[in-house]
């Protein structure tokens, strides 16, 4: 599909009533939806990245208090947080995406990934198994996912992760999965503030950032750094709610974090030659030019970020 096209279609179903659910089905029939079994394990292989970063940091996840922004058409996240043994896992989203049949599509194609989740996790396969059962069975009972998980798993939407109800100081993690590339920078500053507040000391960020031009999935005769070549005011014709992106470059993330007082205790941005040959052979719009080459071309990076 022309990347034009994908960001008009989403653009006007923004506009009329009944978008988002036109969208869904979408989503469905043809987009990242279409092949659910791809995609969850590819959110899964996402899920123990974060885990061995987070082990690396020193964190265990026996016990752990975590706090998810973003939680998607189904919370594979949490739902592995919950079989690695954490003690709560609140997960919020700004709008209310999250869907029962997926959840539980999500639950059931999860038991083939046990083995992988007690190892990224770092503790015994058959706590994992046991608290796996419990969760199907008890949600293939008609239970909902906090309340099969016995409220380890708390859904909260529509809920701004910029101003949540937590108290000081009662999270050890907050994480996010391609979610921060889609929200405008001041509300990224925003929820590094929150952030700041209700995690405990010694507490940690860690977010993994996909900066790259979107509509490169979905049209090959676009690369990730494509959306470069535009102003703006320009790029404002294809960006949309459905499929928001703000262009920051991935030092923007963590730049932004240590300025407002996190240690960085790990940044994987790394510039790719061949990237950086891909932006020398483009137009870039000169409300770019103040970035240097290797900074401009980045499109990924996972990071994190320690409260004092």
């Amino acid at each position: 599909m022309h990347w034009r096209i994908k960001g008009t279609v989403q653009k006007v179903l923004g506009y009329v009533p009944g978008g988002d659910v036109l969208h869904f089905h979408l989503q469905r029939r043809f987009g990242g939806l279409q092949n659910f079994r791809r995609e969850l394990e590819s959110k899964v292989e996402d899920w123990t990245i974060m885990a061995h970063h987070l082990r690396d940091a020193g964190l265990a996840f026996r016990g752990l208090r975590g706090f998810e922004i973003g939680s998607g058409w189904y919370p594979t996240f949490p739902i592995a947080c919950y079989l690695a043994g954490v003690e709560r896992l609140i997960t919020y989203d700004l709008t209310r995406h999250m869907r029962a049949d997926l959840t539980l599509a999500c639950v059931e194609a999860l038991e083939g990934s046990l083995q992988t989740i007690a190892d990224a996790a770092g503790t015994d396969l058959e706590g994992v198994r046991t608290r796996y059962l419990q969760l199907r069975n008890r949600m293939l009972a008609g239970e909902d996912v906090q309340s099969a998980s016995d409220g380890v798993i708390v859904y909260r939407a529509p809920a701004d992760a910029t101003r949540t109800d937590l108290p000081d100081d009662s999270v050890d993690v907050v994480f996010s999965n391609s979610v921060l590339e889609h929200v405008p920078g001041e509300v990224i500053l925003a929820m590094y503030r929150e952030s700041q507040r209700i995690l405990a000391p010694g507490g940690v960020m860690f977010h993994s950032v996909n900066c790259g031009d979107h509509y490169a999935y979905v049209d090959s005769n676009v690369h990730q750094l494509h959306y470069l070549r535009y102003s703006d005011a320009e790029w404002q014709r294809w960006n949309n709610d459905f499929l928001y992106q703000n262009r920051l470059r991935a030092h923007y993330f963590v730049d932004q974090a240590r300025e407002m007082g996190f240690e960085i205790v790990l940044d994987t941005s790394t510039t790719r030659p061949e990237r950086l040959a891909q932006l020398k052979a483009m137009p870039v719009h000169p409300q770019f030019a103040h970035y240097a080459p290797e900074q401009l071309c980045i499109t990924s990076v996972d990071f994190i970020a320690r409260k004092a």
